[in-house]
């Protein structure tokens, strides 16, 4: 990964772009020497996204399996504790 000051990205944002899309390379923006955002292809983001999706299911049926065969909670139940009317 490439390391560059906002400052720089700036000057040289339409290389940035090129270089990210076409090339596939990633870039770390700095600012005050810390970093700040990343700059990486759409394909990588994809990628990034393909597996939160994934974890979200696999936690979602961790939970339906830990509730199973237990009674569900009336609706009017949950309105009330949580102050709804």
């Amino acid at each position: 990964m490439t390391p560059l000051s906002v400052t720089e990205a700036r000057s040289h944002f339409a290389d940035i772009i090129n270089n990210v899309g076409y090339r596939g390379e990633r870039i770390i923006l700095k600012k005050h020497d810390k970093n700040l955002v990343a700059i990486i292809p759409i394909g990588d983001l994809e990628f990034l996204e393909e597996i939160e999706d994934r974890i979200d299911i696999m936690e979602a049926e961790k939970a339906l399996a830990e509730d199973e065969g237990k009674e569900p909670i009336p609706w009017e139940d949950v309105k009330k504790e949580l102050g709804l009317k």
